[in-house]
This record gives C-alpha cells, structure tokens and sequence, in this order.
C-alpha cells in the first residue's frame, strides 16, 4: 500500500497497542490487535488476549456497540483462513459485513500466508496490507521466529560491569545491575516461554527463576541444564514447583532422578562434544514442545555454548555504572574463545534504554532481518 492516511495509521497504531497488552499471555500465538471503524467512529476493538482464546477480530466485534455492517476493521496481523484454537476469523469478517480490511504484519504461517488477505478479496472486500509493517512486525519477532523455523527465539541476557565482569573475583553477583534493570528482566521472564541456565547457576545463586512483577505474571517454563540431571536440595527451583514449570535437560547416559522431581520433569537429551546436554537437540524438543523463546540467564559457560552452538538469537545487556577489576573475575562468555578479532561474531545494536543508573543494549546478529538472522541450522 502507499503511504497510509494519517487516519490510517492512527487507527493502526491504536490496533497496536491494543496487542502490547497481552504481551507474555499469548504465546506461542502471535500478539494481535484490531479496532472496527464505522463512518469515522470506533465502534470495537480487541486484541488476542491469551493462547486458545478468541482472536483479535472476533473480540473486536464481540464487543460493537452497534452493527458492523459496512465497517472497516484495522488489524496488526492478517486473518488467519483456518481453523486451529479458534475458527477462522475470515468467516467472522464476512459474516459481520465488514466492507474494508487494512492489514498491518503479513502472516508467515503456512497455514495463513496470504490466503486470508485473499479469501477476503475474493468475496469483494476490499483489503490494503502492510500499513505500518514495520511497526506491526516488531509486535512479533517471536512468532515470526518460531513458525518458521520450529525453535523458540533464544534470548541470551546479563549485567555486566563497566569492565565487562559479571561477578567479582570471589564469585559474588548481587547486585550487579539495578532495581529498574532487575524489574526489566522479570518483564522478559513474563514475556517469554522459558527461561534457562546451568546447573552451575543453581549451586552457585539459587534462583527461583519466577517472573516477580507485582501483577500477574505469565510464569516460564524453567530449564536446567545439567549433565546428571541433579538438583541441589532443598533449591529454590524445588521449593518453587507449584509456582512454575520446571525441566532439568540431561544427559540420557548419564540420567539421575532426583528426589522431588517427577519423571515428565526430566529430558535425557544426547550428550554435546563436551559430555554436556546437546543444546541443538534442546532447542529442537522445546520447539516441539511449542516452547517459542527463551531467555538465558546462565553463567558463562552456558552462554559459551550456546554462542559456538550458533543458537542465539538477540542479546540484551545490562551495563552497570562499576568497576570491579580483577583478572580472574568471570566475563558473560566463558569457553575457548576465537583466536582472531576477525573470528569474533558480530552483532548489530538494535535498540539503547536508560534503566535508572544502568543502561539497557539490546543486540541482534549483524546483517540479520528483525530477531532472526539467517544462519544454518545446526
């Protein structure tokens, strides 16, 4: 479509934010928002409020205050043309009498892929897509990702010193970052599917791993990694069960069950290079799983494998204004490392954000659209 009337893009940009508020409740379906138009007037709107309920359009006219015959309805993402959770919402379209579809995202589902833009058509309606493209897909990185490549978006994340060190020499970490910039991260644990570390994590701080917002909060799969599949006693995780999910991804050779864990809370995966849990095997069952992102809080070894493992998707940094010092102090990124500086990944700055005293960097790969950048799958 050409550049979109201003009235366009404000009813665009209010199907927007419609989506953003149920970040974190959908997944691993698509945030969506839509708002119906009749003579110049919002007559209802509607966003896609939690995974297997009804979509965004559906909503939006369920909630009319008068009829929409002859309206046109403004929506982030196009209509899907199949039945899944829900019926199709092309049929809803048709049968409220909608007369114009402005479409924000195109949508890569294989089920979808223009077939509802065209089964609208089809009938007579008329429908202009990509109205505020940019700004709709940025809605959905996540889904983009996953129903496209059958694994979740991985995510790594940490706080990190002005000097690069995310603990000082003796081990000790908390805090590194903030108040705003922890507040942030239980954000993205309310966000995403699942949120992973090591085992050397759970020894050394005992996380609950819960996303802690002070409202209610989508609570993430947790995932451990570890060899055995041995947790410490008495560990948060553990004391948690009943507020989350909990998977201890391990070796299948090496397969302990420990006490308090149950059976289906246990992944023998294949062992990696290095007798570790293969992470690319991880991904691939997680994906299965409908697990469709993942944040990383590990520790420095898990994030070296991940990295060499070529699985990560975006990067997100929380630079404190500190110093620790000391050459034996751990840095994010532990492993062998490259050789050469011509060895090293590069990666693109997507987006800065000041948190209190700390400073928010966001990074995707370089040259890659979006979250998702193009690489072979390992």
């Amino acid at each position: 479509m050409a550049t979109p009337s201003a009235f366009d893009a404000h009813m665009m940009r209010r199907a927007i934010n419609l989506a953003a508020t149920a970040a974190g409740w959908t997944n691993p379906n698509p945030l969506v928002g839509a708002v119906l138009v009749r003579d110049g007037r919002i007559i209802g709107e509607g966003c896609h409020e939690r995974y297997g309920k009804p979509h965004a359009e559906r909503n939006a006219l369920s909630h009319c205050t008068e009829d929409p015959t002859g309206a046109t309805l403004y929506v982030t993402l196009e209509p899907c043309n199949h039945t899944g959770k829900q019926p199709p919402c092309t049929d809803a379209i048709l049968e409220a009498g909608i007369v114009r579809v402005v479409v924000g995202s195109r949508d890569p589902n294989p089920l979808v892929a223009g077939r509802g833009n065209q089964r609208l058509r089809d009938a007579g309606i008329r429908v202009d897509t990509d109205v505020l493209k940019e700004e709709c897909d940025a809605l959905n990185p996540i889904f983009f990702h996953f129903i496209t490549r059958k694994r979740p978006l991985v995510v790594a994340k940490w706080a990190m010193t002005m000097d690069g060190k995310v603990a000082t020499r003796t081990g000790d970490a908390r805090w590194v970052s903030g108040d705003a910039s922890r507040g942030d991260c239980h954000d993205l644990r309310h966000r995403l599917a699942a949120v992973m570390v090591g085992a050397g994590t759970v020894a050394a701080d005992d996380p609950a791993l819960t996303a802690r917002r002070g409202v209610p909060s989508n609570q993430p799969l947790r995932v451990v990694c570890s060899s055995a599949g041995s947790l410490p006693a008495g560990c948060n995780l553990l004391r948690t069960a009943g507020k989350a999910p909990l998977l201890i991804a391990c070796v299948e050779s090496r397969a302990l069950r420990p006490p308090m864990v149950a059976p289906e809370q246990i992944l023998p995966l294949p062992a990696d290079g290095s007798g570790r849990p293969s992470l690319p095997h991880l991904m691939d069952e997680l994906g299965r799983r409908g697990i469709d992102s993942v944040l990383v809080e590990g520790g420095p070894t898990l994030h070296a494998s991940l990295f060499e493992a070529d699985l990560v998707d975006e990067v997100i940094i929380y630079l404190a204004p500190k110093v620790c010092g000391g050459a034996s102090a751990p840095s994010p990124i532990g492993g062998f490392g490259a050789k050469l500086m011509t060895d090293a990944q590069t990666w693109r700055l997507a987006r800065t954000e000041q948190l209190g005293d700390d400073l928010k960097l966001v990074y995707h790969r370089a040259g890659a659209p979006g979250n998702a950048r193009q690489r072979k799958e390992a």
